[in-house]
């Protein structure tokens, strides 16, 4: 039986890995391998910046896909967490009763779903913030260059 509150807290945790994908589909889900790939790019853009500073080109493309990522995997924590117990049930313990207890939610479930409203929310504006400061930083430069 897949427990809601496990699952949301895998997905908020453990998302940018794709650990509730293993959780609620198992080993076989093709998104839950897909899903380090931009995690591992972002954590790549993060190491460009400590070793070429913060006008690195790539780090502002690489950056915002972790960001992203986390955020997204918030999201998903918190559709988990908000499913209806019958819907929950009907989706990921489609033998047991639409009223079973693993579809239910308790305050373990809220507090995932808290957190991951109050970190998806700030990762995501960050994540959009530093994408398009970057982006205006390198367009004026380029105007710049081709002004003179």
């Amino acid at each position: 039986m897949k427990n809601k509150t496990i699952a949301a807290w895998l997905a908020f945790v453990g998302g940018p890995f794709g650990l509730h994908r293993f959780y609620l589909q198992g080993m076989g889900d093709q998104l839950g391998w897909l899903l380090p790939l931009p995690t591992a790019l972002g954590l790549y853009g993060l190491e460009r910046v400590q070793q070429n500073g913060l006008d690195d080109l790539w780090s502002w493309l690489l950056i915002p896909l972790l960001g992203f990522t986390i955020a997204g995997c918030a999201l998903t924590a918190i559709v988990y967490g908000l499913m209806t117990p019958e819907k929950w049930n009907a989706r990921f313990n489609p033998s047991a009763p639409l009223d079973a207890a693993p579809g239910h939610t308790n305050w373990l479930t809220i507090g995932a779903i808290a957190l991951a409203l109050l970190v998806g929310t700030t990762v995501l504006l960050s994540s959009i913030v530093y994408s398009f400061q970057h982006y205006f930083e390198y367009q004026v430069e380029a105007a710049r260059v081709s002004s003179q």
